[in-house]
């Protein structure tokens, strides 16, 4: 008897008292691996495990992309060119046929008002077993035109099968596809096939959302919704199954934002009631006027200065809106009480840029600061590290260097974080550590559409810079094609006779980093030796070692470098007020925002500033992407464009641990993130511990999608 090893048989059918084989499967259940599934397979269970489908519980919420409403049948004699239908039929021919560079496999049916004939590609050899005449079938697919009316590589069913059609009268799920599934046979169709097996046998799912949130909210069992979203029995029904799944999702990470407020609510903050003279120093020293924006946050920021809680306050504004005055006045007010300020930034670059702009808005006075970066000479480190445990640096600026461990302070009350999209929450929690309940000020330069705002930021207060300053020059862009380059440099060499600077800006992104760079180099060549050999160019990318990066700056700010040739590093944080033109290669290759980010980089004194956007491929589409720019520059726009276009995913990068950014859509869920947004904080309102018998159930699964972020919710 040929014995088959034990890793083999499925799991379901062995008895856990004897050991042996049980006639009986038992239930599937929700912790089971997906390898042992019928259909699935060690091979295909690998094929998931890529996208991150492991358990059966993951597998039910892979969820569809889309539908297609297979319900109603169509006759042939009523077919009409480009429509999506489901005809039934009987197979009365089926043949592999020889064109002139390949074969095809094609199959006629008949549904006795006339003949449609199915083709599909490569011979055939994979399908043509499939089919015999006189069957019963029915294929779904758009009717097109060759000859004859025809459905290329259709979806099929075997009516006459015992099994259940699953493709046929009924609304059909479509699933993502991903190369590695695909390589398995593990599409739309097989998915499909292997949900089929488990309902019977999968045993009744708890919901853990209690019944008076799910009655006040509307949302189905979640039992009910995973079986409907994968075998909907209409419409509606469908709808209602991915509402529901969709609300799950947001309302756990609004259930995070929620408990982050409390925490933060009920944890004592620093006052500090008064203004002070080196503020008041700083104001009266400044080249230029606050705008009436500035002067509201600064008003937002003193109030929570004087609330005795933990600030926890996101300050958004445009590029050039003036953050870091606002930045610098709240904290030459936490100074003058002799306390201490860390600045985080993202890349050295912008942090040595914030450390020139504090020194000079701050010249008129003294605060003791220094910059710390990855990159500062070990004995000068060493030093700043005395300074800020003895107190006598009041204000470090600088990247993660500032988050090491042997980084102390002896009074560290105001972080100021820029950019803190680009930080982890961990990262970020790690320097509030330093402190005893500092006050927290996020900035971000990146116009944040309000259903982004309230999904990634809903744990903090926001005040929004939505006024540029009065003595700012208006920026126009231009899409230009490649044969409009001499124009442009006509343009840039005038500019630079008038005592202007240019900036020249080429893509790398980071899959393709090693190739993008050896273009931009290659452009820094030719720009330097053919195009504008009698001028000063520079290069500047973000490998170099702090040294050249500093000495580049330094000549640009300077003004002995007129045409800087650069990566995208000057995203964020250049201030050159001489500089009025930006030309980006290749523009086709970045986001809208990001665009408007670098756009960002001129136009920042009197001068009016040109930014030409080179189109060098992508077709109509990224052209009419790219006129977006042309025709606004409102910041909230365009961010709301690029969330359409390209989603949150690629605009913000990898955000919360226990979110599934593929099942929430930023675009078209606003209503619902209000719903569960409201949900959450009601529910936290009325128990704040997640410590009452019905929410039992839902605590166990927050802690276990977010067991990574919650150090300090203390609800453990």
């Amino acid at each position: 008897m040929l014995k088959i090893p034990r890793w083999q048989l499925d799991p379901q059918q062995i008895s856990v008292e004897t050991g042996t084989m049980s006639d009986k499967p038992r239930p599937i259940r929700l912790a089971d691996p997906v390898q042992y599934l019928k259909g699935i397979g060690p091979v295909r269970a690998e094929a998931l495990a890529e996208a991150g489908i492991h358990t059966v519980d993951d597998l039910l919420h892979f969820l569809p992309r889309k539908y297609l409403d297979r319900r109603e049948l169509t006759r042939i004699s009523d077919l009409k060119i480009g429509d999506q239908v489901t005809v039934v039929g009987q197979v009365t021919g089926k043949g592999v046929r020889q064109l002139k560079r390949r074969k095809i496999f094609q199959v006629t049916i008949n549904d006795g008002s006339g003949l449609l004939h199915c083709v599909w590609f490569r011979g055939g050899d994979w399908i043509k077993d499939r089919f015999e005449t006189g069957d019963r079938v029915a294929v779904h697919g758009k009717i097109e035109f060759y000859r004859q009316l025809q459905m290329i590589h259709p979806d099929f069913d075997h009516l006459d099968s015992e099994e259940d059609p699953l493709n046929t009268g009924k609304i059909v799920p479509l699933y993502p596809g991903s190369a590695s599934l695909k390589s398995t046979g593990l599409e739309s169709r097989s998915l499909r096939r292997v949900f089929h097996g488990i309902w019977d046998r999968l045993e009744q799912i708890a919901d853990f959302l209690p019944e008076p949130l799910r009655d006040d909210c509307g949302l189905l069992h979640l039992n009910e919704a995973l079986r409907q979203v994968h075998n909907p029995v209409d419409t509606d029904s469908s709808q209602s199954a991915l509402y529901r799944l969709k609300f799950e999702n947001h309302f756990f990470l609004q259930l995070l934002m929620a408990l982050r407020r409390r925490a933060l609510a009920v944890l004592p903050g620093r006052k500090f009631p008064e203004r002070g003279e080196i503020t008041e120093q700083i104001y009266r020293g400044l080249p230029f006027r606050l705008t009436t924006a500035q002067i509201r946050v600064m008003r937002e920021l003193r109030s929570d200065f004087n609330s005795g809680q933990m600030m926890n306050r996101l300050l958004q504004g445009d590029v050039g809106s003036g953050k870091t005055v606002v930045a610098l006045l709240a904290a030459a007010i936490v100074i003058r009480a002799k306390a201490q300020v860390a600045v985080l930034a993202p890349t050295e670059i912008l942090a040595e840029q914030h450390y020139r702009s504090f020194k000079a808005l701050s010249s008129q006075v003294h605060i003791s600061m220094a910059l710390l970066t990855g990159s500062t000479p070990k004995k000068e480190r060493l030093s700043i590290l005395a300074g800020l445990k003895s107190g006598d640096l009041s204000m470090v600026i600088g990247t993660h260097a500032i988050i090491q461990e042997d980084v102390g302070f002896k009074d560290l009350a105001l972080i100021i974080v820029d950019e803190q999209h680009r930080f982890g929450v961990l990262q970020r929690g790690k320097l509030v550590g330093k402190g005893v309940y500092p006050h927290v000020l996020a900035m971000t330069a990146t116009p944040i559409p309000r259903t982004l705002a309230i999904t990634y930021h809903g744990d903090m207060d926001v005040s929004l810079l939505d006024e540029m300053p009065a003595d700012r020059a208006p920026v126009s862009t231009s899409v230009i094609e490649a044969a409009q380059l001499e124009q442009a440099y006509g343009l840039i060499r005038s500019e630079v006779r008038q005592g202007h600077q240019c900036f020249i800006v080429y893509p790398v992104i980071e899959d393709n980093e090693s190739s993008d760079l050896k273009a931009a180099e290659s452009g820094f060549r030719l720009l330097d030796r053919k195009i504008f050999p009698d001028l000063q160019v520079s290069y500047l990318h973000g490998r170099m070692n702090a040294a050249e990066k500093d000495r580049v700056m330094q000549a640009v700010q300077s003004g002995r470098t007129p045409i800087l040739v650069s990566t995208t590093v000057i995203e964020v944080g250049i201030d050159v007020p001489q500089a009025t033109v930006m030309l980006v290669e290749n523009a086709e290759r970045f986001g809208l925002t990001q665009l408007h980010q670098l756009r960002g980089r001129i136009g920042r004194s009197s001068f009016p500033g040109r930014c030409l956007l080179v189109k060098r491929g992508g077709g109509d589409e990224s052209a009419e992407r790219l006129k977006i720019l042309e025709r606004t520059s409102d910041g909230f726009e365009i961010a709301d464009e690029d969330l359409k276009l390209r989603g949150p995913g690629e605009m913000f990068g990898a955000r919360q641990h226990g979110y599934d950014p593929k099942l929430g859509d930023l675009v078209q869920d606003g209503p619902i993130i209000r719903a569960a947004r409201q949900a959450a904080f009601d529910l936290v309102r009325n128990d704040p511990q997640l410590q009452q018998g019905e929410h039992r159930a839902l605590r166990q699964v927050f802690m276990h999608r977010y067991e990574q972020e919650l150090d300090f919710l203390k609800i453990h």
